[in-house]
């Protein structure tokens, strides 16, 4: 069983982590809309941040092996806060595009220090559960973020404030805990071919996860907020997806535990699609229908990087895995930089559900890929099973 006690801070920390920053991303996507900034540079705002997280991912290793775990996180933490602090003091296009991309930096240092910590204590039998329990605290935080939308006026810089206070309680957890952090890695580079040869479906799942949920998680506030300019329907729809991601993503991940992962992503991919589609027919549905469709797509969705993740740590071996962190991120990254910026084209041109038939073509695409590969190539024993054998740490399969 994983030593849940020696990431309690760790998670603690990623809470109200996730809170304050998924406050400030749809804070950023709505009053862009609000102060009438043209498509394509809200689009752009949703890419920047992503360009930034990309080069975050060559960062990561390099300044986790410098300075170690705790110290990366707390200055990774420390610049996200004067990114938010300063949005609302200088409401531009250009600034905020600069601004997004510093804050895309400093996450992606946070999300290889988080994700290491996660992977150094789990096992092959128990990574889907472990990285599942994470998501859920993820989620959860991300809920209260996305309901804080509502506590004041977009237009104030009240939000802004808030966002920065909560990411500044992160680091308190990390500073106080007596649990050791990982041992500091071996391998520091970033290596996408290595990555694609351990494991390829979980390297295009990276890929098209990025595309999809790059686009959603930004422009899906433009969409629900409509012509009326109503925030309680972006914090209705954006919440809903939400609660679905957390109420899913355990069971889907402790499922994948006991499945071959690559069917369990054929399955989630395949239902994402569907409901994608059901969205761009309907258009803009009524406020409970939007929230049940919303509800559906987060348990659908948001289970895949996790499952990708596990099945890729599988078969890298612990000495790697703040390469594979990093590697992910980075192939999330390239879709999502893209992404937004097509599907802003796509909403001015076609209408603002065109972003969900974007996200189907995606999720459709990485289920045929995955359900290639399974016929392609013999099924292996699940985890559980594999797990009981000893392998060797970085070689992955035959």
């Amino acid at each position: 069983m994983p030593n849940f006690s020696a990431i309690a801070a760790l998670l603690s920390s990623v809470f109200v982590l996730i809170a304050g920053n998924s406050l400030v991303n749809t804070l950023v996507s709505t009053r862009a809309k609000i102060e009438d900034f043209p498509n394509l540079s809200i689009g752009v705002l949703g890419s920047a941040y992503f360009a930034g997280m990309l080069l975050g991912t060559f960062a990561a290793p390099v300044l986790v092996t410098r300075v170690g775990f705790v110290r990366a996180f707390t200055a990774s933490v420390a610049l996200a806060i004067i990114v938010t602090i300063l949005y609302p003091l200088y409401v531009d296009p250009l600034v905020w595009i600069f601004l997004r991309g510093i804050l895309g930096f400093a996450f992606a240092v946070l999300y290889g220090v988080i994700e290491t910590w996660i992977n150094s204590n789990a096992t092959n039998k128990s990574r889907g559960s472990v990285y599942g329990f994470y998501q859920v605290v993820h989620f959860g935080g991300g809920t209260v973020g996305q309901q804080l939308i509502s506590a004041a006026a977009p237009t104030s810089p009240t939000l802004f404030s808030i966002a920065a206070a909560l990411t500044a309680v992160a680091i308190l957890p990390m500073a106080l805990t007596r649990s050791d952090p990982p041992a500091q890695p071996r391998s520091v580079k970033v290596r996408i071919p290595w990555l694609w040869n351990i494991s390829p479906v979980g390297a295009f799942a990276a890929l098209c996860i990025g595309g999809s949920n790059g686009a959603f998680w930004f422009l899906a506030p433009v969409y629900a907020l409509g012509p009326d300019h109503s925030t309680e329907r972006v914090a209705a729809l954006m919440t809903a997806v939400i609660i679905g991601s957390a109420v899913g993503v355990w069971p889907i991940g402790r499922l994948s535990d006991f499945f071959d992962r690559r069917v369990v992503i054929v399955i989630c991919s395949g239902a994402g699609a569907l409901l994608e589609a059901v969205f761009f027919t309907l258009g803009v549905p009524s406020p409970l229908l939007m929230s049940g469709l919303g509800f559906l797509l987060g348990i659908a969705n948001m289970s895949l990087y996790t499952v990708a993740a596990a099945q890729t740590n599988d078969r890298a071996g612990p000495d790697h895995a703040i390469a594979v962190a990093s590697g992910l991120l980075f192939l999330y990254c390239v879709g999502a930089i893209i992404a937004p910026y097509t599907a802003a084209w796509l909403m001015g041109r076609y209408g603002d559900g065109s972003l969900f038939a974007q996200c189907c073509v995606v999720h459709a695409v990485l289920a045929l890929f995955t359900l290639w590969r399974i016929l392609r190539r013999a099924p292996v024993e699940t985890p559980v099973e594999r797990d009981k054998k000893t392998l060797k740490p970085g070689t992955g399969f035959p």
